[in-house]
């Protein structure tokens, strides 16, 4: 999932994005208000990391802006300061959690998760797709009975296609989720982890779950590849 750390110190925000990727998370990072506001606005992130005490724009005004736009990305406040008043402002602008610096990293990967499962309609627990399921909160794969051991950057991946199950990737979508917005290295390592997904998801099993759609993206089929006859499809006209 993609998520955006907005916060002027620039020691904890690179900590935190190493973190945060190496929990399996996108991360796109910001240094002060208004950067962070155009960022938010521009791109679909999964959660927000957002100090208060920002220059350009503080964080109770960020989360007031965004919220008066309809935009409803869950909102992880941090904050140096003290006070239940500051806490308060936070929840009533329209932050969805509060946590205090210093934090415990820990800590704060489980509130970012906790967050990404409120909303059990959109994200549910576990996602399921005929007998491939994947659960977030204990970072497991299996096929049926098999656990299926992925790296986390493949996890992250195969997260993405289970959420977006029978919708076509194409691979820009695919690459700011799984790796960031900033990504500039070569669009084919797409192709290379669609091969490592299959191999592993799939090859084993005698399934084709990931199906390429030629000159648009990829789709995870929605039962899990069990039905699927051909992994490749050209696209007809309509």
């Amino acid at each position: 999932m993609r998520i955006l750390v907005v916060d002027d110190e620039e020691t904890l925000v690179d900590t935190l994005k190493r973190g945060l990727v190496a929990e399996g998370f996108a991360v796109d990072t910001c240094y002060n208000g208004l950067d962070g506001l155009q960022l938010a606005r521009s791109a679909p992130y999964d959660c927000i990391v957002l100090d208060i005490m920002l220059p350009g724009m503080n964080g109770f005004k960020f989360t007031a802006t965004l919220r008066s736009e309809e935009i409803w990305t869950p909102i992880l406040m941090l904050t140096a300061k003290d006070g239940e008043l500051d806490e308060a402002e936070a929840l009533d602008t329209g932050a969805d959690d509060f946590l205090k610096k210093p934090f415990s990293f820990t800590v704060l990967v489980a509130r970012i998760r906790a967050l990404l499962r409120r909303n059990v309609d959109s994200r549910p627990p576990v996602l399921i797709a005929g007998d491939l399921r994947l659960d977030p909160s204990s970072h497991s794969v299996t096929r049926g009975e098999t656990t299926i051991e992925l790296t986390t950057r493949e996890f992250s991946f195969l997260e993405l296609l289970m959420r977006s199950k029978g919708k076509v990737l194409n691979k820009r979508e695919i690459i700011e989720h799984v790796w960031d917005y900033d990504f500039e290295g070569d669009s084919n390592i797409v192709e290379v982890y669609i091969g490592y997904l299959r191999k592993k998801i799939d090859a084993p099993f005698g399934t084709k779950s990931i199906r390429t759609v030629r000159g648009v993206g990829y789709l995870l089929e929605e039962d899990g590849g069990a039905g699927a006859v051909n992994c490749d499809e050209v696209p007809t006209a309509v």
